[in-house]
């Protein structure tokens, strides 16, 4: 009897990790992401995202454009589930990105977890890091 009870708990135990580790998706990644100027300081931006997408209820929603301060400088909205469609690229044009910021982050949200997943990093085209001035030491 103990042995038929000890393989029966073993059995649920496995199926319910197998079960619980494939069923559930991880938060939303953007796998690459590319920017291009279009217009002096007007950036079209394109996001490879990834995520098990289950359908309405756990889906990839949106990607986000990021300053190094975290203020969010644009979003793009995913209006549906991409079940069957993995990874996929969506873009977003007319994103005017404040003078002086070098580089933005682009970071991916799903409807479950929010932000969390992998993000990309890129230098803005055309702006120059700021370059601090060499302050020499006094001469004696």
């Amino acid at each position: 009897m103990r042995i038929l009870f000890g393989c029966k708990l073993v059995s649920v135990l496995i199926f319910s990790v197998f079960f619980l580790g494939f069923a559930q998706a991880d938060e939303a990644d953007v796998v690459s992401a590319t920017i291009k100027e279009t217009a002096p300081g007007v950036y079209t931006i394109s996001a490879e995202v990834k995520h098990a997408d289950t359908g309405w209820d756990h889906y990839a929603d949106g990607w986000e454009v990021v300053g190094p301060d975290g203020k969010v400088i644009a979003t793009r909205e995913l209006a549906h589930p991409h079940v069957n469609e993995q990874p996929f690229t969506r873009s977003k044009s007319g994103i005017r990105i404040p003078k002086g910021i070098t580089e933005v982050t682009i970071r991916a949200r799903d409807s479950v977890h929010g932000h969390g997943g992998k993000s990309v990093t890129l230098a803005v085209p055309g702006v120059e890091p700021a370059i601090e001035p060499a302050i020499e030491p006094a001469r004696p």
